[in-house]
């Protein structure tokens, strides 16, 4: 049973949805536009600022897909109004990040340094050389990136070195003891 589906999204000010035939819809915002397919079982309907996902029955994958939907159109509605953004940190001797141009250039202790072209609609910032900011209206793609990021030098057990989200917890090891 998806209770998530259930809920109600309201529309903030200055969001337009558009529910079109096949169930496309359609959010226009201050920050952008999204647009996605839905499954057509599902009935989208919108009154008065509220979108409401229906289900025409209680099968398992009909309830999954009912949850689903809701919260990829919510995310959707979020993302045209404040947008979405990942919070990287870099840590070890020598790793660091630069911008040049659009491109995200990072040293992390590899013969040669990896790059990231910023996708349209995605908007990568480097406040210092251990921080990388990744922002967009798409939650998806924005949590891609990142992940795409984190994935050049995940953090290490030992030490903690590598690229890290900001305020993620790495489990620490204990290292060698030596002479016992």
């Amino acid at each position: 049973m998806s209770r998530i589906g259930n809920k109600a999204i309201t529309i903030p000010a200055g969001v337009e949805v558009t529910v079109s035939e096949g169930n496309e819809v359609t959010v226009k915002g201050p920050k952008g536009t999204l647009t996605r397919q839905f499954n057509p079982i599902l009935e989208i309907s919108q009154d008065a600022g509220v979108i409401h996902v229906k289900r025409p029955n209680d099968e398992k994958h009909v309830k999954q897909l009912h949850g689903t939907t809701r919260a990829l159109l919510h995310n959707m509605v979020v993302g045209v109004s404040e947008g979405f953004k990942k919070e990287l940190t870099i840590e070890g001797i020598g790793y660091r990040a630069a911008m040049e141009g659009n491109t995200l250039k990072l040293l992390m202790g590899y013969s040669h340094p990896v790059t990231f072209v910023a996708e349209e609609g995605l908007k990568i910032e480097v406040p210092k050389q251990t921080e990388i900011v990744v922002s967009g209206i798409d939650k998806q793609r924005v949590g891609e990136l990142a992940a795409n990021i984190r994935a050049v030098r995940k953090p290490e057990p030992y030490k903690g070195k590598g690229i890290a989200y900001k305020g993620e917890h790495i489990r620490r090891k204990e290292g060698k003891t030596a002479g016992k």
